[in-house]
C-alpha cells in the first residue's frame, strides 16, 4: 500500500473517531441538547456545568480517548504495513491533528463542535506524553491561580508547542512536523475559544463554581 493511500485512511478515521460528539449525545440521553444551555458547547467544560460531574467527566474522559486511540492505532497499522519509523510518526501526528479537527468540526453537527483541549490531550498522550505533561501543568496553574477554564486551557494550548520545543532542545533532534502539530492546534484552540478571550478582556468571562 502506498503511503499517502494509508495516511488518507489513518486521517479520514482520525476525524470520524474525533466527530463523535459525546458531549451531545450524552445530553440527548438527559433530554437535553446540550448546545441551547450554558456556553451552547458540546464539550467537557460545558457538559459538567450542565449536566454535571457525574457526567461531564466521563465525557471529557470519552473526548481524550477519542484522540488517543486513533493515533495509537495509527501508529500500529502503518508499522504493520511495513512503514519506517519516521514515516510511522508522520502519519500518528498527521491523525492526531485531523482528529482534533473532528471534534472542533463535526459535520453531525453542521462543522459545530468543542473547543479541543480534552481531544488535544488525548493525541498528545499518543504521540508525546512529556508535552501532555507540560500543557497540563501549565492548565493547573493558571486554573488554580485565576479559577478561569478558558484561560486555563488556552495556556494549556500554548504549553504543548513550547514544552515540544524544549524537549527537542534537549534531545538535539528537531521534528518539524511533531513541532507544527503543536502549533497548529495551539492556533485552532485560540480561535475556538475567541469569544472567551473577548470575555477575559472584558472582565465578563465566568469563574469555575460560578453561575454566568
Amino acid at each position: 500500500m502506498f503511503w499517502l493511500t494509508a495516511i488518507f485512511f489513518c486521517a479520514l478515521g482520525g476525524y470520524l473517531a474525533g466527530s463523535v460528539p459525546f458531549g451531545y449525545l450524552a445530553g440527548k440521553l438527559k433530554g437535553i441538547d446540550i448546545r441551547q444551555h450554558g456556553s451552547g458547547n458540546i464539550g467537557a467544560t460545558n457538559a459538567i456545568r450542565v449536566l454535571g460531574k457525574g457526567i461531564g467527566i466521563p465525557v471529557f474522559v470519552l473526548d481524550m480517548c477519542k484522540g488517543w486511540l486513533p493515533v495509537v492505532l495509527a501508529k500500529w497499522w502503518l508499522a504493520r504495513q511495513g512503514f519506517g519509523a519516521e514515516m510511522v510518526s508522520a502519519g500518528a501526528i498527521i491523525t492526531g491533528f485531523t482528529t482534533v479537527l473532528g471534534h472542533m468540526f463535526p459535520f453531525w453537527l453542521g462543522f459545530k463542535g468543542g473547543k479541543g483541549v480534552a481531544t488535544m490531550a488525548g493525541v498528545l498522550i499518543g504521540i508525546e506524553p512529556l508535552a501532555m505533561f507540560g500543557a497540563l501543568l501549565a492548565w493547573l496553574a493558571l486554573f488554580f491561580t485565576t479559577r478561569y477554564v478558558s484561560m486555563a486551557s488556552l495556556a494549556s494550548a500554548v504549553g504543548v508547542p513550547a514544552t515540544m520545543a524544549l524537549l527537542m532542545v534537549y534531545r538535539g533532534h528537531w521534528d518539524w512536523v511533531e513541532l507544527s502539530l503543536g502549533l497548529v492546534v495551539m492556533v485552532l484552540v485560540f480561535i475556538r475559544h475567541r469569544s472567551n478571550i473577548s470575555r477575559l478582556l472584558a472582565g465578563t468571562e465566568t469563574r469555575a463554581g460560578k453561575k454566568g
